[in-house]
Parts: C-alpha cells; structure tokens; sequence
C-alpha cells in the first residue's frame, strides 16, 4: 500500500547471489521509505550491499522476493523494457566513476537523458544548460570528459541525473574520487538540491557527505541495523562514533 508523500517505498527486499555454490543475502528484507524531500545517507562497512540496494531501487537489478514502489507505482514486476523506459524518466543516478559518455562534450551528456525520453532539442539543449549554469561549469559545456577536472565531471554527471526532473536521485559514492575541495562543492550541490526538495538517496563511505542527510541509515551483513535522524547538528565526528559501536565502516 503506498503511503502519501513518499517516492521510494522499498518492503521486504530481497537479493541473492552464489558465493562458492553457497547462497549469500547481499539484500536481506530491506523496508524503506523515503519521503519527497528528503536525503537518506546509506553507510555500512565494505560488502554489506549498499551499493546492491541502490541497484534494486534503480531498477539495475531485480529482487529475488519483495516490493518497490516509485512514486507510488509498483515497479517491481516491470518487464526490461518498461523498467528502461521508467527509469530514464523518474531516476537519477549518480556513479563515483562519473560514466559520461567520452565521445559527447558535457552538455551533450547532460542533455542524454532528455533526448531519450523523446524531449524536443532545443528543450534538451535548454535544460542542459540551464543545469550547468546553476552548477558553475557552463563555461565548460564544450568540452569533452577527458578534458574536465573530477569535480567538473562530477558536477556534470550531477547534472545529467537532474535533466529529466527525476522523483529521486540515487548517488553511488559520489565524491569517492574527489579531493577534498571538489567533495565540499558536491555536499554544496547536494544542499541546494535538498532546499530545493529533491529526494536523495547516498550510498557512502563518507561521514562529511552522511551528515548532510536528514536521515542515517546503517547497513550490515545486508539489512539495516540502525537509522538516525539527523539534525542541524550532525557532525562527521558522531557519525562515525555510532558507526564504531555497529563493527565500523570500511
């Protein structure tokens, strides 16, 4: 049943793998609801199926048992072609490798996403450079991915994963291979957006971009073991501190 006001309502996920003929649960009946608006960091130690979750809720990946809902449709079920289709329009991602296209300056990257969806040109065009404006690289816009910095890149693929006005952006480590300036301009990014009311799900292993999120979830073995809600006050410091006291983060 889907519960007003929320994006992603993920009940009773499940994912397997064989790990040496032995059946291994990288999701283990995962509830989740994440509500418009809202930023939910995701961390847990190295292996404990983060990522995996991200995947399942992107439609990356399909559940072995369990339900999702998108903005209050059930996509769980949806053949290949749907799931694509649905994707494109209400999710963003965002990948710690960036994944633009290395033939297509960025703001045809940007404009990618639009293009599929069928978005007349001059709109595509239009929004890409809308987005680029607002993220400080539209100076850049001409430019292929090689000749960008990592947190142009990065501010790029951000871009890209807002083109369609998407219900929610998952983001995979997304300042993983960033200095630390270009991190501090990413958490920025991420603030607007949150003002904004863009719903943000972060897989982490970041304190500083964890505690920018309103919620805390903590993954192990893969289940969540502990949320937090964070407040105005959230320091990476504490944040790690409660990581320490679940067996630590790697």
């Amino acid at each position: 049943m889907s519960t007003a006001g929320a994006v992603v309502e993920a009940q009773g996920l499940v994912r397997r793998y064989l790990a040496d003929g032995s059946p291994i649960r990288a999701v283990d009946g995962v509830d989740l609801v994440v509500e418009a608006g809202e930023t939910v960091s995701v961390m847990g130690p190295s292996g404990c199926g983060k990522s995996t979750l991200l995947h399942l809720l992107g439609g990356l990946e399909r559940p072995d048992a369990g339900e999702l809902r998108l903005g209050g449709r059930r996509v769980d079920g949806l053949s290949e072609t749907a799931w694509a289709i649905f994707r494109r329009r209400s999710v963003g991602f965002v990948f710690q490798a960036f994944h633009l296209v290395d033939e297509l300056t960025a703001v045809e990257n940007v404009e990618l996403p639009a293009l599929l969806v069928g978005a007349p040109r001059r709109d595509a065009r239009r929004r890409a450079m809308d987005l680029l404006e607002r993220l400080a690289v539209a100076g850049r816009a001409g430019q292929l991915p090689h000749r960008l910095s990592g947190g142009e890149r990065q501010r790029v693929a951000v871009a890209r994963a807002l083109v369609n006005q998407p219900l929610v952006v998952l983001a995979d480590e997304p300042t993983g291979n960033l200095d630390s300036r270009a991190t501090g301009d990413i958490l920025k990014l991420f603030a607007e957006l949150r003002r904004a009311g863009q719903a943000l799900l972060i897989v982490t292993h970041d304190a500083r971009v964890a505690s920018t999120a309103d919620r805390l979830l903590r993954m192990r073995d893969g289940a969540i073991v502990a949320q937090t809600r964070l407040g105005a006050d959230a320091s990476a410091a504490g944040i790690l501190a409660g990581l320490a006291d679940l067996g630590g983060e790697g």
